[in-house]
This record gives C-alpha cells, sequence and structure tokens, in this order.
C-alpha cells in the first residue's frame, strides 16, 4: 500500500516548532495533503507515595492542558485554507513520530527547541527522528532574529554518491524541485585532497581532475534518470571536498538540503550515515533525510492512525 498523503508535525509551543509547523504547513498546501500536528508528552513511570502511606499515580491533567494549549494554538497559526488534524499523544515525542511515519509521506520537525511547553527539547528529537523514520524527515533550524517566519522553497541542493540511498534521495529533489518550480543543484564530492578523509589509498600519479572528471559523468547519468525527462532547472557539480562540509556550507545558499540515509536494516538500518548526520548538525536551512527503505517498506492498510479517528 503506498503511504497517506499527510504531513505530520512535532510541536511544543516553541519558536522553533512554530518555524517547523509554518514549513511543514507551505509544503502541504503546495503538495494538497493533509496537516497532521502532533503533540506528544511523557509522564514519569514511578508512583509517588500519599499521605495514607499508599502510592498514587501521577496526575497528568496539567499537562494535558497544557498540551491542548499547544496544539490549539498550532491550529489556529496554520489557518483555515487546510486539511488539518491534531492529536496529543502520550509518549516520548520521537518515538510517537517514528511510529507515525510509518504511513505518513513526511514528518518535519523543529531543532534546538528549548523553552517550549514543558520545556520540550526539540533537539533530541530531530536527532533521533530522522535516524528511526520509515518515511522522509525535514529538520527545519531555528529563525534568525527578524527572520521571516518561512522562506519558500527556491533553491534546493541534494547530495549524490552513486549508492541506492542516495539515488532515493536524488528522486526525492527532483520531486521537490518540480513542486516549488525551484533550483536544483546536485553535488558530488570526492576528498582527493591532502584534507583530512582523503582518499589516502589512491595511487600518487592518480589525476585529480581526471577523477572528478569520471565522477561527473556518472553524476550525469545519475541526475539524467532521476529527470526522466520532466521540466527541472538543474545544475550539476563533482567537488574535492568532504561531502558534509560541502553540502553545510551550501546551505547558507539554499532554501532546502537533501541527503540520504545509509540504513541497511536491523539495527544498522535505525542509523543516519556520518554525511546526514554532520549535515544535521551543521546545516542553517531546512534539510530532508530520505532514508532508503521508505522506497520499498510495505506501509500496509492500518485503520487506527490519529487522522482518521473521529
Amino acid at each position: 500500500m503506498p503511504r497517506e498523503n499527510v504531513v505530520i508535525v512535532g510541536v511544543d509551543g516553541s519558536e522553533t516548532s512554530n518555524a517547523a509547523l509554518d514549513w511543514a504547513a507551505a509544503e502541504a498546501r503546495r503538495l494538497g495533503w493533509r496537516l497532521h500536528i502532533v503533540c506528544a508528552y511523557a509522564v514519569p513511570a514511578f508512583t509517588v507515595a500519599s499521605l495514607d502511606g499508599g502510592f498514587a499515580a501521577v496526575d497528568d491533567s496539567a499537562i494535558q492542558a497544557g498540551a491542548q494549549i499547544v496544539i490549539d494554538e498550532a491550529v489556529a497559526r496554520v489557518g483555515d485554507d487546510l486539511e488539518v488534524t491534531s492529536a496529543i499523544e502520550l509518549g516520548d515525542a520521537a518515538g510517537v513520530l517514528v511510529e507515525l511515519s510509518r504511513q505518513a509521506g513526511l514528518a518535519v520537525v523543529g531543532t534546538r527547541g528549548g523553552g517550549g511547553f514543558a520545556d520540550r527539547l526539540l533537539g533530541t528529537v530531530s536527532s533521533s527522528l530522522p535516524a528511526h523514520a520509515h518515511c522522509p524527515t525535514v529538520v527545519v533550524p531555528r529563525a534568525d532574529d527578524g527572520q521571516a517566519p518561512f522562506t519558500p522553497v527556491r533553491r534546493i541542493v541534494v547530495g549524490v554518491d552513486g549508492s541506492e540511498s542516495a539515488t532515493i534521495a536524488l528522486r526525492r529533489a527532483v520531486d521537490e524541485a518540480v513542486l516549488w518550480d525551484a533550483h536544483l543543484t546536485a553535488v558530488a564530492a570526492v576528498p582527493i585532497g591532502g584534507s583530512a578523509g582523503s582518499l589516502a589509498w589512491l595511487p600518487a600519479a592518480v589525476d585529480r581532475d581526471d577523477v572528478l572528471a569520471d565522477v561527473k559523468v556518472g553524476l550525469s547519468v545519475a541526475v539524467e534518470q532521476a529527470v526522466a525527462g520532466r521540466d527541472v532547472r538543474i545544475s550539476q557539480h563533482a567537488l574535492d571536498g568532504n561531502a558534509a562540509a560541502l553540502l553545510a556550507e551550501f546551505s547558507t545558499a539554499v532554501d532546502l538540503v537533501v541527503v540520504g540515509s545509509r540504513g541497511r536494516g536491523g539495527f544498522a538500518g535505525l542509523l543516519l550515515g556520518s554525511t546526514s548526520q554532520a549535515v544535521l548538525h551543521h546545516a542553517v536551512c531546512p534539510v530532508m533525510v530520505v532514508p532508503a527503505r521508505s522506497a520499498h517498506e510495505d506501509v500496509g492498510n492500518p485503520t487506527d492512525v490519529p487522522w482518521r479517528r473521529r
């Protein structure tokens, strides 16, 4: 079964989660999809001693009330020009969003969101969710003071290295470029030079320009296959350098960075590759992480998803 046309976004009332909400709502509008807003909270697993010597469960009514305020404010912020559902979920925010990502088409969170509802730190969620999610995830960084709430996606950069995960990410980047009528830049980075992480095993006689020329040929083939005749404005660069560092540098001049996730199933499949981790930590624009398994998983046809509940 295909994934559902739903963008899910985690909110906690912080300015950073508001930036993620704005990004998710804009993407849902362009796609014509539903937006599902989630506020998740967890209560301590232990009980507290009561006055009569017994034990009483923790009363989370005040937390629920706070979560409802966060949800209400988020729904009001989005407005009435979009199909919106919302839910308060009990559980760890990252775990809740990962579970919802099994059926959703896209998940969006903010990063470094301290100071919001219950002092939730979305920095933790933004590290965990892309590593475990079943669908593509967008991590939206904190907006600078005075910056507009949402910047339309006009320029996109995607990292390409010939792997299956990068090929899937490239296809998704092309989709985003078509969706936003954005200019796409495909970058293949090879650390040939003498910097840390360079290809020290290469023979000294290897010509740098020859290596980059070969990489550019492979990049062109990958791009041609991903574009498949669609009308996309695209440029290509084969560069000498560290992929993560180059993509982080590109993030200062574009509106979206797209990277793949190298999970290979099992425990390894839950971990981000070093490049995607580094880009998430250093990029200054939103980053989309596209897991390889999102192209292969059978999501089934579950009925108990929160956006269908009445």
